[in-house]
């Protein structure tokens, strides 16, 4: 019967907290498993604004390990990796915190949660502007601006369709962290690997953002034709 219960409890603390919004990334169910187990346990002195600030810093943190790999030792990068861990921590905490506590503000939210995006990436892709080398910078920018993209294709999508969705397929933020987190690595073991590592997901973003938008464009025309 306990067992039960707490199947139940599971059950409703994921409606409760993810009905706002679609997920397809591949690690979705370990994802909310994670965040329905963590959000019990968050301090009542933890906001979920507080939150959303701890994921910049979090950013702020890979920008700070780019630097260090610069100008000291670039195994100073790994420490990218505990940045991105608490970028995690805050961005996937704060507003599904709000929802579990029953004190949404979901327009608030959504704005807030954009434009913390928004900070986060540049810091990122300004950290790995300083760290490139050899006029390579460009793909940092390349990678920002993709990201910008990839933004601006989840607020049509959302015009559109009605459906809030922060996925590409089944690649979404906590996916792109890891990723991140597995080129920081290699970089460290072979030096200036992240130049192509950096490069190819520079590529693959611009290619599934060309195949979101395509498909974005698709809907909205079915939209208009719908409403004829």
């Amino acid at each position: 019967m306990g067992k039960e219960t707490q199947v139940e409890d599971h059950s409703a603390i994921v409606q409760r907290t993810f009905s706002d919004r679609k997920r397809t990334n591949i690690l979705k169910r370990a994802e909310q498993s994670t965040i329905v187990f963590l959000l019990p346990k968050v301090p009542k002195f933890i906001s979920p604004n507080l939150l959303t600030l701890m994921g910049i810093l979090g950013s702020g943190f890979v920008f700070l390990a780019f630097v260090l790999g610069n100008y000291l030792v670039n195994w100073y990068l790994l420490l990218g990796i505990i940045g991105l861990s608490i970028n995690w921590l805050g961005d996937s905490l704060d507003g599904r915190l709000a929802y579990y506590r029953n004190i949404p503000r979901r327009w608030y939210g959504f704005a807030l949660d954009i434009i913390a995006d928004w900070i986060g990436i540049v810091l990122i892709g300004l950290g790995y502007y300083i760290y490139a080398k050899n006029g390579t910078q460009i793909v940092a920018f390349a990678f920002v601006a993709l990201y910008g993209w990839s933004i601006i294709i989840s607020q049509l999508r959302y015009k559109i369709t009605n459906e809030y969705s922060i996925d590409s397929g089944f690649v979404g933020p906590t996916e792109l962290r890891f990723i991140i987190a597995l080129i920081l690595i290699i970089e460290v073991l072979v030096q200036g690997s992240i130049t192509y590592l950096a490069g190819l997901i520079t590529v693959i973003l611009f290619i599934i953002n060309t195949i979101d938008s395509l498909k974005l464009l698709k809907l909205g025309d079915l939209k208009d034709k719908n409403q004829d």
